[in-house]
């Protein structure tokens, strides 16, 4: 259930800005820091699920632990990251306002590829091994989810106005995230160890983030900017027109 409200929003959210033709008030630093997570994160789900390598080294680091990671974690993020580039690419064809990513955004998510480019290296070298590598793309993946989700906060402050974003893709995603929480609950409880709740420190973080962050576009939708659109702005015609013809 977690995941197929999570998967719905996100359709839901692109129908939204397919219908307006514009993707004027989305952040787009939103974006680049999502890319770079579900990347991330779809890596490190798919390796602890499939890679045997990896597997057997998180059992070698935790005997008596268990790897809390399911088939659907992955199917999620996957998911994330087809949705994600769908929707660069309708930035590529609707109206955008003249909106780029900031300096500051091109700066944080150059500088946690150089780090994932360094530490290949090292884990390539033995100096550590493939599972802390791969729990590197977790923790890049926890990283980007508290810068993602700012920009699109400040865009919200400024515009005054979340018409942007649906509001039902903030009520589903905390719906995903709660169940989320539910899940590992139950899982540690089944296996009578606790500390894979707390241990799965990413999964435990992300969904800990995603409430936080819903409950604050919620006040902002329903209290703050209740009702209100966002302002007109004259651009060039260069801003106004889609860099690619209108056809997603």
């Amino acid at each position: 259930i977690d995941t197929a409200s999570v998967l719905f929003k996100q359709w839901y959210q692109r129908r939204v800005r397919g219908r307006r033709k514009s993707v004027v008030g989305l952040s787009f630093d939103f974006l680049g820091y999502n890319m770079l997570g579900w990347i991330c994160y779809s890596v490190f789900n798919f390796s602890l699920l499939w890679v045997e390598e990896i597997k057997a080294d998180y059992y070698v680091t935790y005997p008596h632990g268990i790897i809390n990671v399911q088939l659907s974690d992955f199917c999620f993020s996957f998911h994330a990251l087809i949705i994600t580039g769908l929707t660069i690419l309708q930035c590529l064809c609707y109206e955008r306002g003249g909106q780029t990513p900031s300096p500051l955004c091109r700066t944080i998510l150059g500088g946690f590829l150089s780090i994932m480019v360094i530490m290949l290296i090292v884990a390539a070298s033995s100096c550590i091994s493939w599972l802390q590598y791969v729990t590197l793309f977790s923790y890049v993946k926890l990283a980007v989810t508290i810068f993602k989700y700012s920009p699109q906060v400040f865009v919200n402050f400024k515009n005054k106005s979340t018409e942007a974003v649906s509001i039902y893709q903030f009520l589903l995603d905390m719906t995903g995230a709660t169940l989320s929480l539910l899940q590992m609950a139950l899982i540690a409880y089944n296996y009578d160890d606790w500390k894979t709740f707390i241990g799965d420190f990413t999964k435990f973080g992300l969904a800990a983030l995603s409430i936080l962050y819903d409950l604050i576009f919620i006040v902002q939708h329903y209290v703050l900017y209740r009702g209100q659109p966002v302002p007109h702005r004259s651009h060039d015609k260069e801003d106004r027109d889609p860099l690619l013809p209108d056809s997603v």
